[in-house]
């Protein structure tokens, strides 16, 4: 099980660091976008990682505040889960 959660967390990691990509290259075109609640949702789904280091590579939805404010709540999310996840099978 746990291969099969860190190979999800990395696929995952790296279609949302492609999917930032073609957004960006569609910006830079003037091309219809990727909408942002889809590059969002891909960080809900574990794409977190990815979202931070694609962001950083790209420059790209760095100047964005609602979607910065709301990765980070995702991002933290999903951190409470994952040491909320730990202690819990600590204690088991």
């Amino acid at each position: 099980m746990l291969i099969a959660a860190f190979t999800w967390v990395l696929l995952i990691n790296l279609w949302t660091i492609l999917r930032f990509w073609q957004d960006k290259r569609r910006a830079v075109a003037g091309m219809r976008r990727i909408p942002e609640a889809d590059l969002l949702g891909l960080a809900l789904i574990g794409g977190s990682l990815g979202a931070f280091a694609a962001r950083r590579l790209f420059r790209h939805k760095t100047r964005k505040r609602p979607f910065t404010t709301r990765l980070w709540l995702i991002a933290l999310g999903q951190l409470g889960i994952g040491a909320g996840l730990l202690i819990f099978s600590l204690r088991a």
